[in-house]
């Protein structure tokens, strides 16, 4: 009876041990088409998670680079995964259909665009409740980035303030390591 209860007391140890921690890829968003996408789709490549929004004074700078960035290092080991806010200024009044149109028309956006969302608050988009929570560092504005290795955790935060151009390096280093340890594996 006693080698029954610690057989089973080491299973259900280990079944608590095999369930992995919630990381960003396992929530879902609707995209900018109103298409339901899993998040997982990104899992195993690095992603610059952005509150973004199409009237602010940061919209050109921050638009501009984040294209760029995409266009260099994505989409096979990274991507920019905008997710437009109203939350900040009402910065982002348009619908779904005007902000794509918009980031498409005027930066060439190829990177993937979600619908407009809360960032903060009650009302906060799961995935960016999780990103909050495990940064530590909640959005205040516009063009807060997050940067998401390729286990969907969460290994860096910035505010509006510091440009794409400051925090490139990090973002290159990390894909850099993820591109070598995908030849390692080969």
């Amino acid at each position: 009876m006693v080698a029954a209860l610690v057989a089973a007391s080491l299973l259900l140890a280990a079944a608590a041990c095999a369930q992995r921690e919630q990381d960003f890829y396992d929530f879902k968003a609707v995209n900018i088409r109103g298409k339901l996408v899993s998040l997982e789709k990104y899992r195993g490549s690095v992603s610059l998670v952005v509150n973004v929004a199409s009237e602010c004074g940061f919209t050109d700078q921050h638009y501009r680079a984040l294209q760029q960035l995409q266009r260099d290092l994505g989409p096979h080991h990274f991507n920019v995964l905008a997710f437009p806010c109203n939350q900040f200024g009402q910065q982002e009044p348009d619908g779904n259909k005007e902000i794509e149109s918009f980031a498409r028309r005027t930066y060439s956006v190829s990177f993937p665009m979600f619908s407009k969302i809360a960032v903060t608050g009650t009302g906060a988009h799961p995935a960016f409740k999780y990103l909050t929570q495990t940064s530590g560092k909640e959005p205040t504005w516009n063009f807060w980035k997050y940067l998401v290795a390729p286990d969907g955790k969460v290994v860096g935060a910035w505010d509006q303030t510091v440009s794409v151009e400051e925090i490139r390096p990090q973002i290159t280093a990390l894909v850099r390591k993820l591109i070598l340890k995908k030849r390692e594996d080969l």
